[in-house]
């Protein structure tokens, strides 16, 4: 939905609602009701994922070949991605154009053409309609029965085509035509930040893991754009030193506020006021396996051994030492979300390379020895908020204005996501 578009009538009664109208300046303090109102996620599904917005859908190391295709997400439309024989990559509503079925229910495979199995009509690669049975009807003696008007036009019928836009083997999409060029979407303060990783690379596909959180899509970006918490949360990060406030770190926002990178740099850490009690660490706690954290640097980190971008409104990027992976949110209802983490890495990466990657991903994903306090953290805040009164969240660490901040101890990247949010729902 373009700006411009007047919201649509549920959303005009929730806001005529004064319980759903933001009291106050500033955006440091969210009310619950944004975690958890059915038309205040209507409205964000139609403007932030149906509208100008990129969103990811995937990498072109999972498509290499013509005819590969997987299905993925936007909001919460099925889409198909779907590599041609030209190599060119292309995004397609996964639906029907005659009656609206959701053809396509293989995660991943080969295809030559889609065909959907009710009225079996079939399209190219591109979205394009190929045909369709009986479109000139049935001959009966020298009557012809039935079959398409005669100005049905197989080019107006194909299916939903996107926007498409491919950087560094990353994959976005949009339904809107008015979106804004890849880069002038992510802004020059976040684009370096991508180039640093993805830049002049090819990347490698190494596994998939997925789950669902029962919890606002939001709050995952928020735990991402969060620095307070990692080494409070994560016994894992304070204890072996992967996150800890004392490191030398930046956090970097686009003029926007919606898009940011929390940087980072390990170092000793420990000890003093950064450790001191914090019940999360675990001072006499060791790995059986030492490998879990061999850490080597590589060349392009130029420093920082952490990055997470978050790229609103679908995806963060990860690099926590040499663990690379992408982080996929797609909303199913106002109260959770599928989240999809694709692990990679590049094609130069010697074996022994690819094998520290893929053991130091333990750390993340569904059951990671990191990342499943998030999920928990995540689905306890959900709970809290179904309280049904007129509580809010704070996010005031570090004062209440959104800027770059050269520390940790500060909630500024939320406070600047939810300036974005607030200004482009009108509330």
């Amino acid at each position: 939905m373009n700006q411009q578009m007047p919201p649509p009538e549920s959303f005009k009664a929730a806001s005529a609602n004064p319980d759903r109208l933001w009291l106050g300046p500033g955006s440091s303090r969210i009310p619950y009701w944004a975690y958890t109102d059915p038309a205040i996620y209507q409205r964000e599904l139609q403007h932030f994922f149906y509208g100008p917005h990129w969103c990811y859908v995937g990498l072109e190391a999972e498509i290499p070949k013509a005819g590969d295709y997987r299905l993925s997400r936007i909001g919460e439309r099925s889409v198909i991605v779907v590599r041609d024989r030209d190599g060119a990559v292309h995004v397609v509503e996964n639906r029907c154009a005659h009656r609206g079925v959701r053809f396509c229910q293989q995660p991943r495979g080969n295809a030559r053409s889609f065909v959907c199995p009710y009225h079996q009509w079939t399209y190219k690669l591109n979205g394009d309609l190929a045909g369709l049975p009986f479109r000139q009807g049935v001959k009966k003696g020298d009557e012809i029965q039935g079959g398409m008007p005669a100005d049905f036009d197989l080019k107006a019928n194909g299916l939903t085509r996107l926007q498409v836009a491919r950087y560094g083997g990353l994959i976005f999409a949009s339904f809107d035509a008015a979106v804004p060029g890849f880069e002038e979407y992510i802004g020059p303060e976040v684009m370096p930040w991508l180039d640093r990783i993805f830049k002049g690379r090819q990347l490698t596909l190494l596994g998939v893991n997925r789950q669902r959180i029962p919890g606002n899509w939001k709050l995952m970006m928020e735990n991402i754009k969060d620095p307070y918490h990692p080494g409070l949360l994560h016994t894992w990060f304070v204890t072996f030193g992967l996150w800890r406030a004392d490191q030398q770190s930046r956090m970097v926002l686009d003029q926007h506020g919606r898009h940011a990178v929390m940087i980072s740099q390990r170092n000793a850490g420990g000890g003093g006021a950064v450790t001191e009690g914090v019940t999360s660490f675990k001072a006499d706690m060791s790995l059986n396996d030492p490998r879990l954290l061999d850490v080597v640097p590589e060349p392009w980190w130029n420093g920082p051994t952490v990055t997470m971008i978050t790229l609103f409104p679908s995806l963060i990027i990860q690099q926590q030492v040499n663990s690379l992976s992408t982080r996929h949110i797609l909303p199913a209802g106002p109260g959770s979300f599928d989240f999809v983490w694709t692990h990679f890495g590049f094609a130069d990466d010697t074996e022994e390379m690819t094998r520290r990657r893929l053991r130091q991903a333990n750390l993340f994903g569904p059951a990671g020895f990191v990342s499943a306090d998030d999920g928990e953290v995540i689905e306890f805040s959900q709970q809290g908020f179904r309280r049904g009164d007129d509580a809010s969240t704070l996010c005031e660490l570090g004062g209440r204005e959104v800027a770059p901040a050269d520390h940790m101890v500060t909630e500024t990247l939320i406070r600047g996501m939810y300036a974005y949010w607030r200004r482009e729902l009108g509330l």
